[in-house]
């Protein structure tokens, strides 16, 4: 049977040289793990305006939906799912927790201390590229 594939789309925000990181609620799928705020596309909208609605229903901020940064297709036991990631920005308010565990700035060199969401690991990996272009990340020894 094919799977249904779910449209989800997240925000690669940057304030300077850190980025925003959401940590899930620990009664949510995938709890406690940290991922790039955003959720799923609902009918009728195009990603740009579920983006920013995902920004406003779960931080409060308002942010402006600039160009898609990268996509990748997941496959996670309970769902698959189509990630469109976009550069944004805030361009009113200040985040709150309204949906996460907690938010944190974090620059590229932080990635590896957090335990992110499987679905975006390849996109971490591809922020830490086009931030060190010659460097090599080491093989994860788990």
């Amino acid at each position: 049977m094919e799977r249904k594939i779910t449209e989800v789309v997240a925000a690669l925000i940057w304030d300077g040289d850190r980025f925003m990181i959401c940590q899930r609620p620990a009664n949510k799928a995938r709890g406690m793990l940290w991922e790039f705020v955003g959720g799923k596309v609902e009918p009728g909208e195009t990603k740009q305006e579920a983006l920013a609605r995902e920004c406003r229903e779960e931080l409060a901020v308002c942010v402006s939906v600039e160009e898609q940064f990268m996509e990748v297709v997941h496959e996670y036991p309970d769902l698959t799912v189509r990630l469109t990631l976009f550069h944004a920005s805030i361009s009113e308010g200040k985040p709150q927790k309204l949906e996460h565990n907690d938010i944190k700035w974090i620059t590229v060199d932080q990635i590896s201390e957090y335990e992110f969401c499987p679905a975006d690991v390849e996109i971490l990996q591809r922020i830490q590229k086009l931030q060190n272009p010659g460097h090599i990340p080491e093989k994860d020894e788990n």
